[in-house]
């Protein structure tokens, strides 16, 4: 039985988002048990509304760390909020497997980081959200916001480990990863982006393709994009907010005349199916890779089913154990650089 933890506060819609979403999973899952914490009495109300009770434990943490707290502060005081009592309950060794929040990012990776620490050898977690491309595949992009400094190891491990998340919890064999550069030739790029090329197409065990624009993120030429969290944040908001207002362009003009309502009626089964395909809401949420414990960060304004995938995600993490080929991984890397 894989025993996720779910932090019912923080988000936009939460708590009722995110018990929805979980129960969602649990129904279809049948070695998942889900641990909620939060407020216990507005947590069992919801429950019983949804009918459920069996593979559920709660815990009561009724304070909630906001995206106004200093995240490090935050972690060290709010010793009684849902996300600090629910990473200490990860920590322990109760038999919790993850974790899922779409509480404040900041206060996650400063406590992960501060409570339950990284997989020996990795430089530092790295945050890494899924994307949709437009040939109805995913890719992934490693670092999106974790970390804004960072040097080619790190870079070099963003690489294995995005690779490693993508084979154990989508299947995808031997992914196609590219490094995010001003240009595609082998010498572009700033001291960082040549010092990462190198140590990326060196990896027999990463299926290096080379650098890759930001324009051609979502062609599906790719299945890994690496680079700092920096570029990696700048790249995801903007390709999410270019995706967002194109389809509110798209909407405004469909709904101009009556000439275009007409077409836009006609069309209506197909605009669905692409404003579908692009919600993110289909695709769950960030991975804290390199993380000692599983962490997943879900969406601040996560509906029910971007809920649902993120606890899918981290089940799946789990059960296919990623953290075990992560930790091999670094063990053989450093075999091959000592020797």
């Amino acid at each position: 039985m894989i025993n996720v933890i779910v932090d019912t506060l923080g988000g936009d819609n939460s708590p009722n988002a995110n018990i929805e979403g979980a129960v969602a999973a649990l129904k279809e899952i049948e070695d998942l048990k889900v641990t909620f914490v939060g407020d216990e009495k507005v947590i069992r109300e919801k429950l019983n509304e949804l009918g459920v009770q069996e593979r559920i434990d709660v815990v009561h943490a009724p304070d909630e760390i906001s995206c106004n707290d200093k995240p490090t502060e935050a972690i060290r005081k709010k010793t009684e909020s849902s996300l600090y009592r629910a990473i200490e309950l990860l920590k322990s060794d109760g038999g919790y497997n993850a974790f899922v929040s779409n509480g404040s990012t900041g206060a996650i990776i400063a406590g992960a980081v501060l409570k339950l620490g990284r997989i020996k050898g990795i430089k530092r977690p790295a945050l890494c959200p899924i994307l949709p491309t437009m040939n109805r595949g995913i890719v992934a992009l490693c670092d999106s916001g974790a970390n804004v400094d960072c040097d080619e190891v790190m870079l070099h491990q963003f690489g294995f480990m995005a690779s490693l998340y993508l084979e154990k919890a989508y299947g995808k064999k031997n992914p196609k990863v590219a490094l995010l550069n001003v240009g595609t030739e082998e010498e572009k790029g700033d001291l960082l982006r040549k010092a990462t090329y190198k140590l990326l197409s060196e990896d027999k065990n990463i299926n290096f393709a080379g650098n890759m624009e930001a324009r051609d993120l979502l062609k599906g030429d790719y299945d890994v994009v690496v680079c700092d969290g920096f570029s990696g944040n700048v790249l995801c908001k903007s390709t999410e907010g270019a995706c967002l207002e194109m389809l509110k362009l798209l909407k405004g003009t469909l709904t101009k005349n009556f000439k275009t309502k007409m077409g836009a009626l006609l069309l209506k089964k197909d605009i669905m199916g692409l404003k579908n395909f692009m919600d993110y809401n289909n695709y769950g949420g960030a991975v804290l890779l390199g993380c000692s414990k599983t962490v997943v960060k879900a969406h601040g304004s996560s509906k029910a089913l971007s809920f649902k995938h993120c606890v899918e995600q981290a089940y799946n993490i789990e059960k296919n154990g990623l953290r075990d080929a992560i930790d091999e991984a670094v063990r053989a890397t450093s075999e091959v650089t000592e020797g």
